[in-house]
């Protein structure tokens, strides 16, 4: 170092992807917690009963201002996680990162839209809450394909592709799993009951990516230099 020079400093990166999947998570679960305490909706197994869905989990009550409290700044961060993402990336394939932080941007102003007017009622809330959830995963599954495109295209293949690969297919399989009962169940209480099942494993599986990445950047030493 140069006499006189000013310290880098660089920070590690893992703890972003963690932040982004443990936040929803923890949030999601605990806001469900507060409406079954103070009666707003029931208690049961969500992944298997599916008595109720994440959005009415966290639509009322204390649960609902929780959900919304952490959920707009967990939005910043999964935006941030991306463009980490797209760093990472740069290095071995530079141009098949570029559309990541544009993916990932998407997804974090749709979240934001879906968790602004979470709790909103009338046609206003039930569109907001439809596009912007459906937006949200839709633009989140197209960065993490961006993702495994660009790690694919690696020589040799860097270890966190095999486990993301995984995880895309887990998404497709819950994709296709819901598209199935809708055409397969004529009763509506349980074709219900399946969606909202189905919604608390897509919110595992999100979470499982993000851990990934958090497990893969802590495993390869990722760093940033702010100064």
């Amino acid at each position: 170092m140069d006499a006189g020079a000013s310290p880098r400093l660089t920070v590690p990166l893992w703890p972003l992807p963690l932040l982004a999947a443990l936040m929803p998570f923890v949030v999601g679960h605990l806001a469900w917690w507060l409406s079954v305490r103070d009666g707003l909706v029931p208690g049961c197994n969500l992944y298997w009963d599916g008595c109720v869905s994440i959005s009415r989990a966290a639509r009322h009550g204390v649960g609902n201002h929780l959900f919304r409290l952490v959920m707009l700044p967990c939005a910043t961060v999964q935006v941030l996680c991306w463009f980490a993402a797209a760093l990472w990336l740069r290095g071995d394939t530079p141009a098949r990162a570029r559309m990541l932080p544009w993916l990932g941007l998407l997804a974090g102003v749709f979240l934001a839209l879906y968790a602004t007017f979470l709790g909103t009622e009338g046609r206003a809330y039930e569109a907001m809450r439809r596009y912007g959830i459906n937006l949200y995963f839709g633009f989140t599954y197209l960065a993490l394909m961006a993702t495994l495109h660009a790690l694919s295209r690696t020589t040799p293949r860097r270890p966190g592709y095999r486990p993301l690969l995984v995880v895309a297919l887990g998404f497709m399989a819950l994709g296709l799993a819901s598209v199935f009962v809708r055409y397969a169940l004529d009763d509506e209480v349980a074709l219900d009951r399946w969606e909202n099942a189905l919604e608390w494993h897509l919110g595992l599986w999100l979470t499982a990516m993000f851990a990934v990445l958090a497990w893969r950047w802590w495993r390869d030493g990722v760093r940033i230099t702010l100064v």
